[in-house]
């Protein structure tokens, strides 16, 4: 090809290359115009709110008519109950099984009477069975002794006598703030001392010289009373014989004139009255309150838990050492509600039969 048929010709170039496509934004809807087809359109009208209509008056609910409770048997009236039922109705088993022997040989003209007879026989077992239970007696053959539990005062028994005490050992009851007058305590300084306090202080002092105080406390920490903080567990023997009194600490009296005392206490103060009694009381019979019942703030055991574990630790000591011959636990006529005299027969009889069932 000559040059004159390439000058009107384009010079070669490469191919164009593929440029990126740039992404634009969507664009964006016009705004509405006054004058627009859209504006022209009738709006949706706007209805008036309804009207707010005042509210009933609430009227006060009558109150739900709820049952009176029913009124709460004492322990022993319901065991009783429940003990005249049971046996009622054994003995109503037992005689109809005689019955289906002995009914074919009965004249008929008989019949009435001997189940009138039945009857009344089973009435009168269930009634004898359920009878008020006041006073459970338990004699124990490993070791020879027997335990003895009863309503009744306690100041009245022919033996020792124990009496419970705080580690300060006071006497006086100022005005009731120290001792109450309700307490066995104060029932001891009137009863077996004539309200003679200073005898009985005496009689505690020298009781006390061999043992050894564990704190003092001020004057202005505690105004009134004694001093001298004792052992829990510490005894002091009182008296002359043939009756002893043991006054054992088992409580803790504050600086506000409070006593209380706890499970632990009460063990450790049960320990020591059993060593003193096989120490003095020369296996002669033992009669005292149901210690911890009162104002000592054992709250959290009931009569017949805290009466329990008094047995529970008098049998379990006596086992290593006989301790006294009779132990003798005085119940107050007011304190016997909370104690379950025929489920504690049971209880001593288990404790009773403990070394047979083991020696078999």
């Amino acid at each position: 090809m000559s040059s004159g048929d390439s000058a009107g010709l384009d010079p070669i170039r490469p191919p164009d290359t593929v440029r990126p496509r740039i992404l634009r934004p969507f664009p964006r809807r016009p705004a509405r115009r006054a004058g627009s087809r859209r504006s022209a359109l009738p709006r949706r009208p706007v209805l008036p709110r309804r009207p707010v209509l005042p509210r009933r008056p609430v009227l006060p609910r009558r109150p739900a008519l709820r049952a009176l409770p029913r009124p709460r048997l004492p322990r022993g009236a319901r065991r009783a109950r429940q003990a005249f039922v049971r046996d009622t109705m054994v003995a109503f088993g037992g005689l109809s099984a005689v019955s289906q022997v002995v009914g074919p040989f009965v004249p008929h003209s008989a019949a009435g009477a001997v189940v009138g007879l039945s009857v009344g026989g089973c009435l009168g077992w269930g009634l004898l069975r359920s009878r008020p239970v006041t006073r459970v007696r338990q004699v124990f053959r490993r070791p020879d002794m027997t335990v003895v539990v009863e309503t009744g005062d306690v100041f009245d028994q022919p033996a020792h006598l124990v009496v419970g005490f705080c580690d300060t050992f006071d006497t006086l009851s100022a005005g009731g703030r120290l001792i109450n007058a309700d307490t066995v305590q104060a029932q001891l300084l009137d009863r077996r001392y004539d309200g003679d306090a200073h005898r009985l202080d005496a009689e505690l002092a020298a009781a006390l010289a061999p043992a050894r105080p564990v704190a003092r406390e001020d004057r202005a920490d505690k105004p009134l009373g004694k001093l001298d903080r004792y052992p829990v567990g510490t005894v002091a023997v009182l008296g002359d014989r043939p009756r002893l009194v043991f006054g054992v600490a088992y409580s803790r009296m504050d600086n506000d004139y409070v006593a209380a005392s706890c499970v632990e206490d009460l063990w450790r103060g049960l320990g020591g009255l059993w060593d003193a009694l096989r120490a003095h009381a020369q296996l002669e019979g033992v009669a005292m309150p149901l210690v911890g019942s009162g104002l000592a703030r054992l709250g959290h055991l009931d009569r017949d838990s805290l009466l329990r574990l008094i047995l529970m630790s008098f049998v379990a000591r006596s086992r290593e050492g006989a301790i006294c011959r009779e132990l003798r636990v005085v119940i107050r006529p007011d304190e016997v509600d909370g104690v379950d005299m025929r489920e504690l027969a049971a209880f001593l009889a288990a404790l009773a039969s403990e070394p047979e069932r083991r020696r078999t």
